[in-house]
């Protein structure tokens, strides 16, 4: 992949002044829904453990999202360090754990978007911002220098779903695709694997706003790519079959069987909860296929499903500079 040129380095760092001004709001932080009033741009940090600079963790190619997310050449990754959820099963845990300090190189805005560029140099056209609903500030500015800079993207929102109703207008004409979880229906598994209170209310309260503002339909280019709209992702868990379909009840009756939902069989005891007495194994077949059948009574007919074998393919590790084994 090629680098961008020196004298185009030189520019990148002329005029950042005129595009940070969303990083005001960190000083009192409620961008998200735990609205912590930390002032993150000094060491009174709240929830997520997160600074008013810009924590990313990776910058990477995935080729493992959706087909119309991914496309032929993948999607530009951008993972957000820390989390403003805890999930106690992560997949992302290297990165995502509030515990850890923030595991990232120092990253300036030079460097992220000439890293971006390169990427986007090799075909790519679509960028997601991965768990960063904690860094809606940051991702605004990304996106505002991208589109200063005249790249033609598809920008994805790719979150776990605990976020703000009024973060989420703020995105209308900027987001052009939402890929929200939806983990829960019920707010005790909620608190008691991810620590986030009333998380059944505020995910669905957002995921609402982003079907207002895209609806039911997505568009596609000519190849088959996503351009705009939504697509709901849920995690089926070992042992929480009635959580998950109670997840598709709401989305079938209050937005439609016609919304694109991704349902995912690739869950798998990371070390954290190894050893946990209904997290440590992965989902048995008998458990899927009565999701699947739950899916289908409900006449979902968009969207996509995974075979059991997917645990053994989405494991990323980001100590790697390629995260995924799928690149």
């Amino acid at each position: 992949m090629k680098t961008l040129p020196r004298p185009n380095h030189n520019h990148l760092n002329l005029n950042w002044q005129k595009f940070t001004k969303p990083l005001e709001e960190l000083k009192d932080c409620i961008v998200c829904p735990r609205e912590c009033h930390a002032n993150r741009t000094t060491d009174d940090l709240g929830f997520c453990q997160s600074t008013a600079d810009f924590p990313v963790a990776s910058i990477s190619v995935h080729k493992g999202e959706e087909p119309p997310i991914s496309g032929k050449n993948g999607i530009c990754n951008i993972f957000c360090s820390h989390c403003n959820m805890q999930c106690i099963y992560c997949q992302n845990y290297q990165i995502s754990d509030n515990r850890n300090p923030l595991p990232y190189k120092k990253n300036d805005l030079t460097n992220i978007i000439q890293k971006i560029e390169n990427i986007l140099e090799g075909g790519i056209r679509t960028v997601g911002f991965v768990s960063a609903s904690h860094f809606i500030p940051q991702m605004r500015i990304i996106i505002d220098i991208l589109k200063a800079r005249k790249h033609n993207i598809i920008f994805v929102f790719n979150t776990n779903g605990y976020d703000k109703k009024e973060t989420i207008q703020k995105l209308e004409g900027i987001m052009s695709v939402y890929l929200p979880d939806l983990k829960y229906m019920d707010d005790d598994l909620a608190i008691k694997y991810s620590n986030t209170p009333n998380y059944t209310q505020t995910a669905t309260t957002s995921i609402k706003e982003m079907f207002r503002q895209k609806g039911i339909e997505i568009k596609f280019d000519d190849d088959g790519n996503i351009e705009s709209g939504v697509i709901i992702r849920h995690l089926i868990l070992p042992g929480e079959v009635e959580n998950s379909k109670k997840v598709l009840r709401f989305i079938a009756k209050e937005l439609s069987p016609s919304v694109h939902v991704s349902l995912m069989a690739q869950y798998y005891p990371t070390p954290k909860v190894k050893n946990h007495p209904h997290l440590g194994r992965k989902l048995k077949p008998g458990e899927y296929d009565e999701v699947l059948e739950e899916f289908e009574r409900l006449g979902f007919h968009r969207g996509w499903t995974q075979d059991l074998g997917s645990s053994d393919r989405y494991r990323p590790d980001f100590l790697s500079e390629h995260p995924f084994r799928d690149n």
